[in-house]
């Protein structure tokens, strides 16, 4: 496969220390550093920033989201047009 990505989490890790985007339940957006992920998709993020319509409407820091609340996850290389301050 594009990359050596063979399985999902393939993605996961090679985002890992890379500035990714998250989209959850609720229509909420949050944009940082992947730190962490387990098999339920639970994430860590540094430098959180919650976004709202393609702006940075809160810097949070260190967080955690709960993989049950994500929609998707998507690398940097798609999220790096977001604002950021």
């Amino acid at each position: 496969m594009a990359n050596g990505i063979e399985r999902p989490l393939d993605l996961l890790n090679q985002s890992k220390g890379k500035e990714v985007l998250v989209q959850l339940k609720g229509n909420q957006q949050f944009v940082g550093t992947l730190m962490a992920f387990d098999m339920h998709i639970n994430v860590a993020l540094d430098n959180a920033k919650e976004v709202v319509d393609g702006e940075v409407k809160k810097n949070i820091g260190l967080t955690f989201l709960r993989g049950d609340t994500i929609i998707y996850i998507s690398p940097a290389s798609t999220s790096s047009r977001i604002g950021s301050s």
